[in-house]
């Protein structure tokens, strides 16, 4: 292994560094602008079932050092992924592959989990039960030990391929969240997706996005990352991802010293589409001076 490959649940990564679901879409729009088999890997869209046009606009409100979105998992769904965007994507791309999946229900994330499970591109499935912005299932399913342990032990059942936890930071206690879905069989945790959250348009009163609330992502949440990738890998014996307002590669090293494996970097590709390019390139001369 190179000095900066990582072992992320039995595959090894040339470099920790993973664009985060909902921020690459499905690779292709990026593999125009650089070269992006140097990432680690990267987590594609989320992906439901049946297709999904997301939430009514305007789903997207700036704030203070980050953005609230309230995308919906907008998606085409995963039948429609299977038969286009992943031949195409293997075209330029020739590493492993993470799955975002999301459901409603649990058979909506088994069913989804059995079919990319199929799929040979396919490395890892990151198990979405913290999304805040759909009516149905999403962070519904992350906000209990019982109910992350049901789904967790749902899509184990039908995968052989690693089995990643993306949680939420909208609940008392993120870390017996985590456990629970260790003892459930997940063979990795993700934390943390975004906080809940809302601006006003004080010209109208009135919430800007109109699905009221938004996920809240950028720098401003990183400190609330940091601190769960912290917490839950000092609790858990499975590899954590962190994720949450990192945008250099500073913000990397320090999620690693948290006891993060790998890190997943969201918000900064919307700000600057060479976020993930940039930091990879910087962490050799990051980690000689630390």
């Amino acid at each position: 292994m190179g000095k900066m490959s990582v072992d992320l649940c039995g595959i090894t990564l040339d470099n920790p560094i993973i664009p985060a679901s909902g921020t690459f879409g499905y690779g292709l729009e990026f593999a125009e602008l650089y070269d992006i088999n140097i990432l680690g890997t990267f987590s594609f869209k989320g992906t439901t079932k049946e297709p999904r046009f997301g939430n009514p606009t305007p789903r997207i409100a700036e704030c203070a050092s980050g953005m609230l979105n309230a995308v919906g998992l907008q998606n085409p769904g995963v039948e429609h992924v299977i038969k286009y965007e992943l031949p195409a994507l293997k075209k330029v791309f020739h590493k492993k592959v993470m799955a975002n999946i999301s459901g409603s229900c649990i058979e909506d994330y088994v069913y989804v989990s059995e079919l990319l499970d199929r799929e040979e591109q396919v490395g890892w499935l990151e198990i979405n039960i913290s999304c805040p912005n759909v009516k149905a299932g999403g962070m519904g399913f992350g906000t209990s030990c019982e109910s992350a342990a049901v789904v967790t032990k749902a899509v184990k059942t039908v995968t052989k391929k690693p089995v990643i936890m993306k949680l939420s930071p909208n609940v008392t206690d993120i870390v017996s969240i985590a456990k629970a879905c260790e003892d459930a069989g997940a063979d990795g945790i993700c934390a943390i997706n975004t906080l809940l959250g809302m601006r006003i348009d004080l010209k109208t009163g009135k919430p800007i996005i109109a699905n009221v609330t938004g996920g809240v992502s950028g720098p401003c949440v990183f400190p609330v990352a940091l601190r769960a990738v912290y917490q839950i890998s000092h609790t858990v014996k499975i590899p954590v991802i962190g994720c949450g307002g990192v945008s250099t590669a500073e913000d990397v090293l320090e999620m690693m010293y948290a006891g993060a494996t790998a890190v997943q970097v969201g918000a900064a590709n919307l700000v600057d589409p060479f976020a993930c390019k940039k930091i990879i390139e910087e962490l050799p001369e990051v980690m000689d001076r630390y």
